[in-house]
């Protein structure tokens, strides 16, 4: 970090103080500064190098609200991740590992920031925050919980229930089975979820395998008829069989009602 600091730094330090500012971009100083365009983005280049603010994209960097006594300087994560969506005018929830972690099914603390959005696919590093970005249709955006978080900021969770769904629908990608059965399976016995809210999210956000899955641990967990029917009407008797498990080979019991091999262990 730079402990001493220029003209022009100290000038772009009190006009972003001045004005509230938590993000300037290429072109906001040029006028105010009297700076060329040049001289604009060396200065953005020379802070951000001493860690007195962040790049979130080129032309883009977020700004301390006051200057940090000693270190470089990073946003809050959900701070980097409302101004990266901004930005991009994307709608997101966090999702997978981060919201097993916030409802108790795993107490591991990811390293990551994971987010289902529809504008961006990939990973991206603001300040010392690495987030994981799933592009999705936006159809598939919804059922979340709104937080607001000690800094102030609101963000977006995947709803419990809809973490659950995910955490099968998505289960190669956060590695989420078998341990998502057990998760259900506690929050059907201790009522955190019902069987009709875990099928009405399944319905509208998850696909054919992950209804036939979805199916199976509901039938073997006596959830009512009438529940499990909501998930058959919109499933085709078919010969191919999934795994249960889909980690583990392909041996076990065949449910036929819905399509799966159970080659549960133990």
């Amino acid at each position: 970090m730079k402990t001493r600091l220029g003209k022009q730094e100290t000038q772009f330090l009190a006009y972003v103080q001045m004005r509230k500012l938590r993000t300037v971009q290429t072109g906001d100083l040029t006028g105010p500064l009297k700076l060329t365009p040049d001289q604009e983005r060396e200065l953005f280049r020379r802070m951000a190098r001493g860690g007195l603010i962040v790049r979130v994209r080129p032309g883009l960097y977020l700004v301390p609200s006051k200057l940090p006594l000693g270190g470089s300087w990073s946003p809050d994560e959900y701070l980097a991740l409302n101004t990266l969506m901004a930005d991009q005018r994307a709608t997101y929830q966090i999702c997978g590992p981060n919201a097993f972690n916030r409802y108790g099914f795993d107490d591991q603390i990811p390293a990551r920031i994971y987010a289902y959005n529809n504008r961006i696919s990939g990973e991206r590093t603001i300040g010392l925050i690495i987030f994981t970005l799933i592009e999705v249709a936006v159809e598939r955006l919804g059922a979340t919980e709104k937080i607001k978080t000690a800094s102030g900021e609101t963000v977006y969770y995947s709803s419990r229930v809809r973490t659950l769904m995910d955490a099968v629908y998505d289960w190669s990608r956060f590695n989420s089975l078998p341990r998502a059965y057990d998760w259900i399976r506690k929050d059907l016995v201790t009522r955190n979820i019902t069987a009709e809210q875990l099928v009405s999210v399944t319905l509208r956000y998850g696909n054919l395998a992950t209804m036939r899955r979805i199916g199976a641990l509901l039938d073997k967990e006596k959830a009512p008829e009438s529940v499990l029917k909501k998930l058959e009407r919109k499933l085709t008797p078919t010969a191919s069989l999934i795994p249960w498990i889909p980690t583990l080979p392909k041996r076990g019991k065949a449910l036929k009602r819905w399509g799966i091999v159970w080659n549960e262990q133990g």
